[in-house]
């Protein structure tokens, strides 16, 4: 519509407008329309779900909108409302408690199936398998039920765990097979019969492989003809029929006759029949009158009525042996159990279990929590250094101040767990404790006390009062001072005294100090003369602070100095040097202070001028020091002890002093006295009294601690059950120590374990079954055995059975089930029994042999004696026939000891243990030195058995001493003293040094890190002070004129000074030391030039010092003054008083700026092994020009200084390797055998740390048990078949073994060697595991003719599925197999199935099948499939890779001299070569002429002969008279041979280098004739 009005107004506006407009409008809505199909409804994941309540009803949205294909957004309408998908749906919403009710059910995965590979075409040989995958089904669902639920419930807690996996396909595996067995005998001895072979499978086919080849081969035999005919038929024995009842009337009889005693089974006894037939060889059934036989064999006989065994219902499960509720400990035990109702009765199934344990938790409202044990540890021991002492260390054990690193130990004990149980909570069983053992030692650190350092003392200071404040008459005293640069551990009074005095006369508090004098004026105005100088003074204290001017108003006031100015011609004198120090610090008797000081003569005087003084008036002494040399000073004693001052009130408990707390305040004291040094103790009068120190101060009392102690653990547990062989048990309890007492608390008590003896345990019970008297024998019924021939019916075979109780071992009654447990099997209920018929012989049973009395080759017997009737039977009485007594030879006892197994390790004896210091270091026991190894000695007798080594007087042992090599620790010398100071102004380092003294061997703490001359260094910064050595100069000399003019001493000269290297003091330069320790750039000038100013010259005084340069520039200049002393004579003018120097920057202007060193090593405390310690490092003030200088030029400028100059560190504490004790031996990991052994370990409860003694790689020490012989019941071989009826042939039979005791040596090798059955006596009869022993079974003899299976092969050896010697994961196999029998070809279509049985295992093997090949014989050999473990089979190898077996040529080479080669091609024989036919075969072998070179020891060699030999014949020269060559040109291909092509090539170039030679040079040939040509002639006739 829209468009529709647009047209029209357009078209009236204008129609070419219109058209143009039409054509946009067109492809606008063209567009429009392919839009449509482009633009779709879009919609984001569903958000969370939201809802009030959990599960159904709730509420999740998602975002929708409309867009276009490429991703940009448009309006909602331009999409068909009619697909807007839904942007709201309801859910469940999951709440955390949903997680016990919803889990993943997790399904087994599926079979794996191949992935569809790119490339459709499988490789010739498969290597490791195909890739495959393989899925399994995972669903949400209900935990009760197993109802699906929704996924996203599960996802909630947990991912869904992957459905599908990659695996593998592996390669098809063919069955493998060993080799034939040898051929069996003939089935027939004589005429034709068969022979077999059979093998046994090693491999099963696997993951689709071939299955198994046939496992027997036959042949036809033929013996020698038969003299009789065969027969064509067998007696065949059938089967025992199922055990039938009797008839009720001999039911009841029976009854009567057997009455059982036990309640437990009911012995009824039967019968059993067989059928006996006659067969043909073919298989089929005949008449029995077909076969020959005198009787038929008995076809019934007595026979137990099978009962099965009988229980009752379980009973209800016990309550939980878990009590509690607690989901972290493992869970509780219930059970239940039922009773045997009905014993089994000739079943073969033995009764099911009578009890039933599982697992369970105690759950509800009135279920306690359960109690939880945890680990508590006492308080640390003290901080001891001691244990970490190096071995070359140990003399240092006897110091008491030891600090620094050191170790603490403490005790672990169990308790239980409980917010309300107190500290003092009662030790428990250590074994209730499941968590991880605290730590029982532990690095620590004692404090190293800081040593009071001081400065050096101060000058003495002026005579001044006691007090200035309360002034007394004429008491003075000098003071000097020094200050504290270090304050030392536990306060200031372990410094040494920091005050000195000296008692003076006229003290003063405030003096004057001249600090200079003014210009020197002359008297009355005069222009020169004498005159005087007033001095510049200052009002000093007495410590030489500069103070208000009116404190010194009582000083006596400097007096004028008096000077002279001299006038022109006059003498000119320097001024009065500075004085020198004084020459002593004090004055005595013997001592007097002396202080100089100098002046020299600048210019001599003119005509009528003022002479010069003498020399002694150039100087002058003064006494200084004059104090007497008796120094007095405050001595104090150390702190007593704190003694609680009751007049205080106590502080606060609370309160803290050191950080220790404090519970009460107390006093402490100390002496205080005068001392004169060098002298004593003094009257306090001496010293000045005002700086007397104090002698009493307050301190606080560190609050007692008592020793506090668990309460004592409960008594240990006596044994509860009966105990054999233990006489008396003992119980014990302890306590533990978690609070050492001190200051004074009460101490701990003595006993902290008890001990007291058990009530005696119960008495062990042991039950043995009963066996009650054998009833009378039971026949089969008459009924059934009266149609057999010469049946009677009160005689023959029978059955009898007995009653069995179950008793204690005093006699009395007992249940059942005792026996069931503690007493074996079941002593057997029934027997075979012979009633005698009229006939027949009766016997006793035999005796025991009689005893052996230790004679060898003596004989014991046993007998045996005729019972009733027959005693008078002539028949019975033949002791050939039926003998009553049996000789065995006694054995002949020899026995000889021999060693078996190993030797342990070296033991040492036990109970030596190191004790440092009166404290057992913990695992620090005796580790080396003379110990003891053994080795098990076993006995055996003649017959090589194992016996008791009792036998051969041994105690089972060899024993021998050995020796444990003891560590040595690496040892070091001391540290070297330190080194001078590396610089002798500012900082720099010094050194200290260690050697090596001895390296360490055999486990020692190592050495540190060593240089290559096995030193170790310690490098520490240090400060020279830079005025601590000056250059001191004395006045300089009069200048002495070189060229002297005899008018006037005047002119140009050189002056001399001293100048000395002197130690700077406080009080001034003091000792004349070594010149090398100033500083040689400083060294002042000791000689100059000098010009002495004439008698009318001007004298100008020294140039003074240089001003400071302000700044670097040429600007900035520096200056100097001087001033004139003596007017020149006739106006002459005086020099410039003042001279200039630029600034120039490292010549006489320089910068300074602080340098800081390096960090030192870390430093310890003198007395410190390890531990804390500090590097330090120094500040520098350094000058532009790199010198170091004193740090005041540096502090001068105001620097600023940001550095820190120390840092803490710490040196790792060696610590040794700690051990605990070894353990007890444990029991013998054999209870039998050659191979037992013991073990005892140690733990390491301190690994080693820093350069510490490592841990010994020996945890564990093996010692030989003593050899027990040991003893097993063990089948003999299975007897073969046999059909026990005299005349039957095949059918039913049985086959038997036997049972016998052997001794063996313990390992699995060993089969046995067979013993008495008496030292069995005590083994339960178990076989393999199995209680039920077989000696007897069933089993089928074949008939004649009949096809049949063998017996099982063995397993074969466990395989694993592998590629490369891995195992892919696919478990291991054994298999085994039957063969089958053939007796008559005629007969094969009866034969059962070859049969073959699998079976998963452990412990398998990978195993290898390589192709083997014998060597050529001929154009043929044997190849075959081998096995890696040598086993030769067939199948295992692949087929593509065999090798061949035949090489034979196709077609054959017949020509003469020809042969087959390894290619399959003809080649010929050594002397001939091929001629090939176009067709590449060999056409002819042709025989290669032969040239024969002849020796230098063949003088008949002819030069000139060349024959053909024949290369086959007999060669007719003796070995080494000439060598022979056979050129063959032709290859075994028939293509000439590559070096045929080399001598054609070289020929060529011969040729043509001779062609070119005759070319070049034809006049040569020319001129010169040619020699005649000379042949050796050896007198052959032929020449």
């Amino acid at each position: 519509v829209v468009i529709k009005e647009r047209l029209e107004v357009a078209y009236l506006k204008s129609p070419l407008f219109f058209k143009m407009y039409c054509v946009v409008v067109l492809i606008f809505a063209c567009n429009m329309e392919g839009r449509e199909h482009n633009i779709n409804w879009h919609q984001g994941p569903w958000g969370r779900c939201m809802g009030d309540d959990c599960g159904p009803g709730g509420i999740q949205t998602r975002a929708v909108w409309c867009a276009h294909v490429e991703g940009w957004t448009t309006l909602p309408t331009n999409c068909k409302q009619p697909e807007r998908p839904d942007n709201q749906q309801s859910c469940f919403r999951v709440c955390d408690w949903h997680k016990e009710l919803y889990d993943w059910q997790i399904g087994s995965w599926n079979q794996c199936r191949p992935v569809l590979s790119r490339s459709h075409e499988k490789p010739l040989e498969c290597l490791r398998g195909e890739e495959g995958i393989q899925t399994r089904d995972i669903t949400c669902v209900q935990k009760s039920n197993g109802v699906p639920a929704e996924d996203v419930i599960c996802e909630y807690f947990e991912p869904k765990p992957r459905q599908e996996q990659a695996c593998l396909i592996p390669c098809r595996q063919d069955c493998i097979v060993a080799e034939f067995s040898p051929w069996s005998e003939c089935s027939k001895t004589c005429g034709n019969g068969l022979q077999h072979r059979t093998r046994n499978v090693v491999a099963p086919p696997q993951f689709g492989g071939s299955a198994c080849p046939n496992l027997t081969e036959f042949q036809m035999c033929q013996s020698s003809p038969c003299t009789v005919e065969e027969s064509l038929y067998s007696l065949n024995v059938g089967p025992w029929s199922a055990c039938s009842v009797p008839h009720s009337r001999q039911v009841r009889n029976r009854n009567r006759q057997n009455r059982q005693e036990n309640k437990y089974w009911d012995i009824q006894i039967g019968y059993q029949t067989r059928q006996v037939t006659c067969t043909h060889k073919n298989g089929k059934t005949a008449a029995l009158s077909f076969c020959n036989q005198e009787k038929l064999p008995i076809t019934f006989q007595s026979c137990v009525i099978t009962k099965e065994c009988q229980v009752s219902e379980w009973s209800e499960w016990t309550p939980c042996s878990k009590t509690c509720f607690d989901m972290t400990t493992p869970k509780g035990n219930r059970t239940r159990s039922r009773t045997i109702r009905q014993l089994p009765v000739g079943s073969e199934s033995e009764c099911p279990q009578l009890e039933e344990a599982e697992q369970c938790v105690s759950q509800g409202d009135g279920v306690a929590p359960c109690i939880t044990y945890g680990w508590r540890s006492t308080e640390w021991t003290e901080c001891r250094v001691d244990p970490l002492l190096s071995q070359q260390d140990k003399r240092r054990g006897n110091q008491t101040a030891l600090c620094g690193g050191g170790i603490q130990t403490r005790e672990v004990y169990c308790v239980q767990h409980s917010t309300l149980l107190p500290r003092t909570s009662r030790p428990v069983d250590r074994k209730l404790c499941t968590g991880p053992l605290p730590s029982t030692s532990q690095l620590c650190h004692v404090p190293c006390p800081t040593e009071c350092e001081t400065s050096a003392w101060s000058a003495w200071g002026p005579c001044t009062y006691e007090s200035c404040d309360d002034p007394q008459a004429k008491k003075g005293f000098k003071l000097r001072k020094r200050r504290i640069t270090n304050e030392p551990t536990g306060g200031t009074g372990n410094c040494p005294h920091l005050l000195e005095a000296i008692p003076c006369e006229e003290p003063s508090c405030y003096d004057w100090r001249i600090t200079g004098l003014e210009e020197c004026i002359p008297d009355n105005e005069k222009p020169c003369g004498p005159g005087t100088q007033v001095p510049v003074v200052v009002c000093v204290n007495s410590d030489g602070e500069e103070v208000d001017r009116q404190l010194c108003r009582d000083a006596i006031y400097p007096i004028p100095v008096v000077c002279e100015a001299p006038c022109p011609k006059d003498c000119v004198l320097s001024m009065w040097s500075a004085w020198s120090s004084c020459s002593h610090t004090c004055s005595g008797k013997t001592t007097e202070g002396k202080q100089l000081r100098a002046r020299s003569i600048l210019a001599y005087a003119g005509e009528g001028g003022a002479q010069c003084p003498n020399s002694s008036a150039l100087q002058e002494t003064r006494s200084c020091n004059e104090h007497s040399c008796t120094v007095y000073h405050w001595q104090t004693g150390p702190w007593g002890q704190c003694i609680e001052d009751t007049s205080v009130s106590a502080f606060n408990s609370s309160a803290s002093w050191n950080g220790e707390a404090t519970c009460s305040v107390g006093m402490q004291t100390r002496k205080v006295i005068c001392v004169r040094v060098n002298v004593g103790q003094v009257g306090p009068k001496k010293c000045p009294e005002s700086l007397r120190p104090e002698t009493v101060r307050p301190c606080l009392l560190p609050c007692r601690k008592d020793c506090i102690v668990t309460p004592f653990s409960d008594w240990t547990p006596c044994p509860s059950s009966c105990q054999e062989g233990v006489t008396v048990r003992k119980q014990s309890r302890h306590r533990v120590i978690i609070q050492l007492p001190a200051n004074g608390g009460r101490e701990c008590p003595d006993s902290l374990f008890e001990e007291r003896e058990c009530e005696a345990s119960p008495v062990c019970h042991s039950y043995r079954w009963k066996t009650h008297k054998w009833r009378r024998c039971q026949l089969v019924p008459w009924y059934v055995r009266q149609d057999s021939p010469g049946a009677q019916e009160t005689c023959g075979p029978g059955l009898q059975a007995r009653a069995i109780t179950c008793r204690r071992q005093d006699g009395g009654q007992a249940d059942i089930s005792e026996c069931l447990k503690y007493s074996g099997p079941l002593p057997p209920l029934t027997q075979m029994c012979q009633i005698p018929c009229q006939d027949d012989c009766q016997f006793t049973n035999w005796s025991k042999f009689s005893p052996c009395n230790g004679d060898c080759g003596g004989v014991r017997t046993r007998k045996r004696t005729l019972v009733g009737k027959s005693k008078k039977k002539d028949k019975c009485r033949n002791s050939q026939l039926y003998p009553l007594i049996e000789n065995q030879f006694c054995p002949c006892d020899k026995y000889s000891a021999q060693p078996v197994g190993n030797w342990s390790d070296c033991i040492l004896p036990e109970g030596k243990m190191e004790v440092l210091l009166g404290m057992k270091v913990p695992g620090d026991v005796k580790e080396c030195g003379q110990g003891y190894r053994y080795q098990a000695m076993a006995c055996y007798d003649q017959n090589n058995r194992l016996v008791e080594t009792s036998r051969c007087n041994s105690h089972g042992y060899i024993e021998e001493a050995c020796i444990i090599p003891c560590p040595s620790d690496c040892k070091l010398s001391e540290w070297s003293n330190w080194s001078r100071c590396s610089k002798s102004c500012g900082s720099g380092v010094k050194v200290r040094s260690k050697w090596l003294r001895e390296k360490p061997y055999n486990g020692g703490r190592p050495c540190p890190k060593l240089d290559h001359i096995n030193q170790v260094y310690e490098v520490v910064p240090c400060h020279s002070d830079c005025s601590q050595y000056i250059w001191v100069t004395e006045p300089w000399s009069v200048c002495k004129v070189t060229n002297v003019d005899l008018k006037e001493n005047c002119g140009e000269g050189v002056q001399t000074r001293k100048v000395r290297c002197m130690l700077n003091t406080v009080d001034g330069p003091s000792d004349t030391v070594e010149d090398y320790l100033c500083d040689p750039e400083d060294m002042p000038l000791g000689a100059r030039k000098c010009t002495l100013p004439c008698p009318e010259d001007c004298v100008m005084s020294e140039w003074g010092s240089w001003s400071q340069c302000s700044l670097v520039s040429s600007i900035s200049k520096c200056h100097n003054y001087t001033e004139c002393l003596r007017q020149p004579d006739d106006g002459k003018p005086c020099p410039a008083a003042t001279e200039a120097e630029a600034c120039t920057l490292n010549k006489n202007c320089y910068h300074y700026d602080y340098n800081v060193t390096d960090w030192s090593t870390c430093q310890l405390s003198e007395k410190a092994v390890c531990g804390s310690g500090i590097k330090t490092r120094m500040l520098d003030c350094v000058r532009s020009d790199g010198k170091s200088v004193d740090l005041k030029y540096c502090e001068q400028l105001g620097l600023e200084k940001t550095w820190q100059m120390n840092m803490s560190c710490v040196v790792e504490c060696p610590v040794n390797c700690q051990l605990s004790d070894w353990s007890a031996w444990s029991e013998c990991s054999q209870t039998c055998g050659l191979t037992g052994k013991m073990i005892r370990r140690r733990t390491i409860n301190q690994p080693f740390q820093g350069d510490g003694r490592p841990c010994p790689s020996q945890m564990e020490q093996f010692k030989p048990c003593p050899v027990k012989p040991c003893y097993r019941w063990q089948y003999g071989q299975w007897s073969t078949c046999k059909v026990e009826v005299k005349d039957a042939q095949c059918g039913e039979g049985t086959r038997v073994r036997n049972i016998s005791c052997v001794v063996y040596d313990g390992s699995i090798e060993d089969v046995g060697k067979v013993v008495d059955e008496e030292f069995c006596g005590e083994i339960e009869p178990i076989i393999d595991g199995d209680k039920k022993i077989i000696l007897e079974e069933t089993c089928t003899f074949p008939c004649p003719g009949d096809c049949y299976l063998r017996e099982w092969s063995e397993w074969s050896l466990c395989q694993l599925t592998c590629f490369n010697g891995e195992d892919l994961g696919f478990g291991g196999v054994q298999v085994r197999s039957r063969a089958v029998i053939i007796q008559d070809l005629e007969n094969q279509h009866l034969c059962p199935e070859q049969a073959l049985e699998t079976r998963p295992c452990n412990d398998g093997q990978c195993y290898e099948y390589k192709w083997m090949a014998s060597p050529w014989k001929g154009s043929s050999r044997t190849v075959w499939c081998q096995r890696s473990d040598g086993l030769n089979v067939t199948g295992g190898c692949l087929v593509m890779r065999q090798p061949d077996a035949d090489r034979s040529c196709n077609p054959p080479c017949s020509q003469p001299h020809a042969y087959c080669s390894e290619t399959r091609t003809c080649s010929c024989e050594d002397g001939y070569t091929e001629v090939m036919s176009s067709d590449g075969t060999l056409e002819q072998c042709t025989l290669i002429p032969v040239v024969v070179i002849p020796t230098m020891e063949d003088k008949k060699g002819d030069v000139k002969t060349s024959r053909a030999v024949n290369p086959t014949q007999p060669s007719s020269n003796q070995t080494g008279r000439g060598r022979t060559w056979f050129l063959q040109p032709f290859g075994p291909d028939g293509r000439l041979k590559t070096w045929v092509y080399g001598v054609a090539a070289g020929a060529f170039v011969l040729l043509i280098f001779i062609v070119s030679m005759i070319y070049l040079s034809p006049h040569r040939l020319q001129n010169n004739r040619l020699k005649p040509l000379t042949l050796a002639y050896d007198g052959d006739a032929d020449m």
